[in-house]
């Protein structure tokens, strides 16, 4: 079956607490995209952000972004009041103050909470599903609030940096540390309480829809998370649990010099002794999380750039084996043989990474902005798309459509325009649009800021370079119109990719309310006499308004 998405971050979303959340916003985006015949909203990691406000550099595998929280949702609770969610600047995201600002807002909703009392008739001071979450997410929530807590108390350091007895998990010390800031660690487990709820709530609002959740992680953990220090042996690192080599990728498109990433590599060998676990894990927390996930830099499941951990670029690394088709033979067994996982194939491939790709049966991706260098054969040309794979016209590391076509290399913008037929007479954007939703491709993700024909604004994210405008897109809410979203639905509609609207059938005379319906006749009036013409005046008469 043909489908069609959106992509659209949830920081994207409007909203007046400076950041997009999971509330009402976010459930009137999901109408939008129900009215626009859309089966699919694509959206980026859900963790915390990091390093460069980036979601792909988290303090965790598994946690979510307390920036997402609703807080009119608590406020309707009666766990803020109204003064404590007053709204912030309008605009683009503003981390910095997120940072000095929504962790107080949350305390405080965990103070109220900690004191309200379930339904008489509870032997327990929390509600039930409290416990739930808190039993069922074990596996690495009590890991997760403990390492947020030892670093908040040591200035948010790295992990690397705190004293060693806590760096290298002294089970003394740990136990020492819980006993003394056992409240503010259940603070960090509440935080991510309210996040599950809100999430999950969402989702299942989106998916009573019609709509399905496209989740995105990332390959790597970050060097500062939870998951490297409660989990060194995961990962190359030497006895003090620093990596050895760390993650990135060579000169590219994107970058001259590469891209360093930073991340500790997997100690693959360790993985495979375990049965991949840990993966395992990780991805069956996300297949809860979202109904398909899409893995971010696949292509190191069969080979990966290892830079070491010390150079100054990416140039100096090296290629890398792999756990390859194994890891994905162990996961068919974990999840069953139809995983529901889209691999981000994009980048330097070999031909083992095309082959692991076949061998999997998983669909990859083709970007339309890559297509257009290289003649007919270029892979990322819609002729010589596979059906087993997803198109977009540039995803969140790419700049928008309208600003592409106005800064490519003009002879790629020239080919763009002759393949797709486009012309100063209709909008550029949509020709790539319509090219996307055209191909051969089963799935079609449109980036919305596409949909709304934005320039350089509109960009996500620019690879390889801190920038402040980096991930501080939003939509405006007057953006997302009933008449867009019947555009929308029409263009995919024409390819086969969604229904077409409803057709509006006319009102029968019994239908219409007694008040519209047709009144009688009323009965000729006598014709007035013709007023005698004044002389040497205009007999033209006077329009009455």
């Amino acid at each position: 079956m043909r489908q069609c998405g959106i992509l659209m971050p949830v920081s994207a979303l409007p909203g007046a607490h400076g950041i997009g959340s999971l509330g009402s916003e976010a459930r009137q985006f999901v109408d939008f995209l129900a009215a626009a015949g859309q089966q699919v909203w694509q959206i980026l990691p859900l963790s915390p952000t990091g390093y460069g406000d980036s979601p792909y550099q988290s303090c965790s595998a598994f946690a979510g972004n307390p920036y997402f929280i609703d807080l009119d949702i608590l406020r309707q609770r009666g766990l803020l009041t109204e003064a404590e969610c007053a709204p912030l600047p309008a605009g683009r995201v503003n981390y910095g103050l997120l940072y000095t600002t929504r962790l107080a807002v949350l305390e405080r909703a965990w103070q109220r909470w900690r004191t309200q009392r379930p339904v008489p008739g509870y032997e327990t001071p929390y509600p039930d599903d409290w416990y739930r979450f808190c039993f069922a997410n074990e596996a690495w929530l009590d890991d997760y609030a403990l390492y947020m807590t030892i670093k908040e108390t040591h200035g948010m350091a790295a992990w690397l940096a705190w004293p060693q007895p806590l760096r290298r998990r002294d089970p003394e010390a740990l136990e020492a540390f819980r006993a003394e800031q056992a409240d503010r660690i259940e603070f960090w487990k509440f935080v991510q309480y309210l996040f599950d709820g809100q999430w999950r709530a969402l989702k299942e609002y989106a998916n009573d829809k019609g709509v399905k959740i496209l989740g995105d992680i990332p390959i790597y953990a970050a060097a500062d998370s939870a998951d490297a220090w409660a989990g060194r042996e995961l990962f190359e690192t030497d006895e003090d649990g620093a990596p050895v080599r760390v993650a990135g990728c060579p000169p590219d498109y994107f970058s001259a010099d590469g891209q360093l990433w930073g991340n500790p590599l997997y100690n693959w060998a360790y993985h495979k002794q375990t049965g991949y676990a840990w993966w395992k894990r990780r991805l069956r927390h996300a297949l809860e999380l979202y109904d398909i996930v899409r893995i971010d830099h696949f292509r190191a499941f069969d080979t990966y750039y290892a830079i070491p951990a010390d150079a100054a670029t990416a140039r100096t690394g090296k290629w890398e084996q792999g756990p390859g088709l194994d890891f994905f033979r162990e996961m068919e067994r974990a999840f069953g043989p139809q995983l529901p996982i889209v691999a981000e194939d994009l980048g330097e491939l070999f031909d083992s990474v095309r082959q692991l790709l076949r061998d999997t049966g998983l669909p990859g991706m083709k970007v339309l902005q890559f297509a257009f260098s290289g003649g007919a054969e270029n892979e990322y040309l819609p002729h010589n798309y596979p059906e087993n794979c997803v198109v977009y016209p540039g995803t969140h590391d790419n700049t928008t459509t309208a600003h592409w076509l106005a800064t490519a290399p003009k002879a790629e913008t020239a080919m763009a325009r002759a393949y797709f037929g486009l012309n100063t007479r209709e909008g550029l954007t949509e020709g790539f649009i319509r090219g996307a939703l055209a191909s051969p491709a089963r799935l079609a993700v449109i980036p919305m800021a596409d949909w709304l024909g934005l320039g350089a604004e509109g960009r996500i994210n620019t690879p390889g370079r801190l920038m402040a405008e980096n991930w501080s897109w939003r939509c405006e809410a007057r953006a997302l119109t009933g008449t867009l979203a019947a555009h929308i639905r029409e263009k995919c509609a024409l390819f086969g990719r969604c229904e077409p609207a409803p057709a509006e059938e006319p009102e029968t005379e019994e239908a219409k309310p007694k008040a519209e319906k047709k009144a009688p006749a009323a009965p000729a009036r006598p014709a007035a006499k013709a007023a005698p013409k004044a002389k040497g005046r205009s007999t033209a008469r006077r329009k009455v308004t």
